[in-house]
């Protein structure tokens, strides 16, 4: 904690730096009482006073103290309140949330809301539990006289006295024997009756689902790759200096425990350590394994991820403030977390485009776990079945170390890979068939042998589409540029980007046909074309749609470690980081939809979805298999998957992205444009890219403007321009002041997407 103790005399003031929120980003400077004095340092609640109300704001500087000159100190108002005293922000969150403003292209403002989250200056305050106990034992005449006089008071001092000394709940007691909290309070004033306070902590993950979500046993020993891995990592961190290392193991390499060592020794050494997994999904898993791992260290594991109660996530940013918890699990948020003393950031799966920010900051998790490590002279540890190509880039380039585990553990096999031609299972079957005769034989194995399976098909509801088969007509979103997805509960169509929602009509809207249908299976048709082939079989399905209430994630994922249920069957959900044993069958129902969309980073994403739902498939002792379905059998990235040729497949996609210049050859800003009016929009994207040219020419490469592909959203027109470069720095720089001097109509909203993930 950095405080600054100050004697104030009349000559001599304390100026502090404050950033309110809601107040456009901007540091102000405002006078510390006298009263605060020796009580104020960075990164502290505030409230202070901004025009004519009272902001809450943050300590971001305190300066050295100023000669009072009856000039503009004198002018400068006082800070109202500190809020509290222990830091709900420490400095390096603060230098981080800088870096961030600078590198995306963000109001500071917008960047301290994302890091601190509103609980902890909305009023949430921790639960307080007070706890009775007998503290001074009373004479015989003196219980006597004390039952004459407060019977009420000598019926409290007679059941607290047969506790043996134990506490008791204060409002459990006094409830039971019928006592007010006055009775209480005049034997806690006599010292008979201690009254202890006690903070309860909120923690998650600590129910009966528990148990399931560990890996029971034995801690393993390591193999020879493992140990090394581990070796270095810890050679790393003795040095106390920043580095980033790249983790690249195929899936089932046991890359977790080579992170669990790794923490471990963060642990034993006295710091802590921040452990990022990209869905909020797999946090039950992995708290689970460390739980029990790091069990007899004693340690207690926060869990950050938006899914938390406003009291859970209260209880676990405060107690990473006060340097109670020095282990945090959680989704890419969990990057903020204040901790102390932070000596490693593990980022697993760092691949994965969930840990990009989708929204204004649009930060990137797993570059921001780098950049913080850096701040803190930290390890980040980065892994992945398939890193991205912007990691192996960097590991090319030198400014990340690379480790690697080639052989699954116990020298198990990688599961057999098969490719399911589907344009000759429609020849053979005459129709659409949306399971291939294999796949099917294949999932009735596994039921024979009591074996798992998990079906992949990455398309919510039951049809994707409602389509005329007379006139071609496409049921489409009235607010987005999008096909309607039928959904067979309630018999309505449904938008995924927007959330409308309608009735299915019963004939063609545009011809009056009936022959209006429903096309391109989704997870709801795939489990009624399961059930109806397996009809005793235990089947589930996992999407987005059957996940609204808390912890069914959790509970169904238990079932299926357990072996109550036979076939899963999901979303993208399923396709990272979770580990069945019995699961010896995956089968992936349409491998293109990944393909065939408008993005240069469609190919590296196919492959990556195909290896890593592979890789669910025979981690325990039996042998694996996986079936991909594809209409597009010799496309480059499904075929490198069939051979598990990482290193093949990420040579020729890099030596494309060279090709056209692509990142990660070079940084992309995406400056996106939306607004109401399409016209309107259009007007301002082609006169800012031409004003852009003739202000900075050369300082970068601009493609477009145009259309976005996803051109309507939520009725907001959009295009977008896309600009190159290999120093994002100096052009976010002069981007903002040029934002600055263009004028906008205020029908027009612009955003600035710094090392865009999401092109649509």
């Amino acid at each position: 904690m950095e405080m600054l103790t100050l004697g104030i005399t009349e000559e001599k003031i304390l100026v502090a730096g404050v950033l309110p929120f809601d107040a456009g980003g901007r540091i102000y400077s405002y006078i510390v009482p006298p009263a605060m004095a020796g009580k104020i340092c960075k990164g502290q609640l505030v409230r202070v006073p901004l025009g004519n109300s009272t902001r809450q704001g943050v300590i971001w500087s305190v300066p050295e103290e100023t000669v009072y000159d009856g000039g503009r100190v004198r002018k400068l108002r006082a800070i109202l309140q500190l809020c509290q005293e222990t830091p709900v922000l420490s400095p390096d969150l603060l230098e981080l949330m800088a870096w961030i403003s600078a590198y995306y292209a963000a109001p500071l403002n917008s960047v301290l809301e994302t890091v601190l989250p509103v609980v902890v200056r909305s009023g949430v305050r921790a639960v307080v539990h007070k706890q009775l106990r007998l503290e001074r034992h009373l004479g015989e005449e003196d219980f006597e006289r004390l039952k004459r006089r407060a019977p009420r008071q000598a019926a409290l001092y007679n059941f607290l006295s047969v506790q043996k000394n134990a506490s008791v709940g204060k409002d459990v007691a006094l409830k039971g024997l019928g006592i007010s909290p006055a009775v209480c309070k005049a034997l806690v004033d006599a010292g008979i009756v201690g009254e202890i306070s006690e903070t309860v902590s909120r923690d998650v993950y600590m129910d009966g689902l528990s148990e399931c979500e560990a890996v029971i046993g034995l801690p393993p020993v390591l193999n020879p790759g493992q140990q090394a891995a581990l070796d270095v990592v810890c050679e790393e961190l003795a040095t106390g200096h920043f580095h980033a290392r790249l983790l690249h193991g195929v899936t089932g390499s046991g890359k977790t425990e080579v992170y669990i060592g790794a923490i471990r020794e963060v642990l034993r050494q006295g710091g802590s350590a921040i452990f990022l997994v990209p869905e909020v999904a797999l946090t039950p898993q992995t708290v689970g394994r460390l739980r029990q791992r790091l069990a007899d260290m004693e340690k207690r594991i926060v869990v950050w991820h938006s899914h938390l109660s406003a009291g859970e996530r209260f209880d676990a940013w405060m107690a990473m403030a006060r340097g109670e918890v020095r282990l945090v699990v959680g989704a890419r948020s969990a990057v903020f977390a204040p901790l102390h003393s932070l000596r490693l950031i593990v980022v697993d799966e760092e691949h994965e485009p969930s840990y990009k920010q989708g929204e204004t900051p649009f930060y990137h998790g797993r570059d921001v776990a780098v950049y913080r490590a850096k701040l803190d002279s930290a390890v980040a540890l980065l892994g992945s079945a398939t890193p991205a190509l912007e990691s192996l880039a960097n590991v090319h380039s030198g400014k990340y170390s690379l480790s690697r585990l080639l052989t699954r553990v116990d020298d198990r096999a990688l599961p057999a890979l098969r490719i399911v031609d589907m344009k000759r299972e429609v020849l053979n079957t005459g129709g659409g068939a949306v399971l291939s005769r294999q796949l099917v034989e294949a999932l009735r194995a596994r039921l024979d042998r009591r074996e798992q399976s998990i079906l992949f098909l990455n398309r919510r509801g039951f049809s994707r589409s409602m389509i005329c088969t007379k006139c071609g007509f496409v049921a489409g979103c009235p607010h987005c540029s999008l096909a309607l997805t039928y959904h067979l509960a309630g018999h309505r169509l449904h938008c995924h980007a927007c959330g409308h929602k309608e009735p299915v009509p019963a004939s063609c809207p545009a011809c009056h046909s009936p022959g209006i249908k429903g096309r391109g299976p989704g997870t709801q048709k795939l489990e009624d074309i399961l059930r109806e082939l397996f009809p005793v079989a235990r089947i589930m399905r996992l999407d987005a749609d059957t996940m609204g209430r808390k912890n069914l994630f959790r509970e169904v994922l238990a079932d299926f470690r357990r072996g109550r249920l036979d076939i899963l069957l999901g979303t993208q959900m399923l396709a990272k980081g979770l580990d069945f044993p019995n699961v010896t069958l995956v089968g992936v129902v349409d491998a293109d939809l990944s393909l065939h969309v408008p993005d240069f980073r469609a190919a590296e994403r196919t492959f990556q979805l195909l290896v890593q739902v592979a890789g669910r498939a025979g981690r325990g002792d039996r042998a694996g298999e996986v079936f991909v379905q594809t209409f597009t059998p010799d496309a480059a990235p499904i075929q490198f998957a069939r051979r598990a040729d990482f290193d093949g497949f990420f040579e020729t996609e890099l030596e494309q992205r060279k090709e056209h210049a692509y990142p990660p050859t070079r940084h992309l800003i995406r400056h996106l444009f939306r607004g109401r009016n399409e016209d309107k929009v259009k007007f301002y994207a082609e006169n800012w890219v031409r004003f852009f040219e003739a202000k900075a020419p050369g300082l970068v490469e601009i493609r477009g403007p145009a259309a976005c592909p996803l051109e309507r959203l939520q009725d907001h027109y959009r295009w977008h321009a896309w600009y190159f470069t290999e120093r994002v720095t100096q052009v976010v720089a002069q981007l903002q002041i040029l934002r600055s001097q263009f004028t906008f109509d205020s029908d027009v909203a612009d955003i600035v997407d710094v090392d865009a993930i999401d092109l649509g």
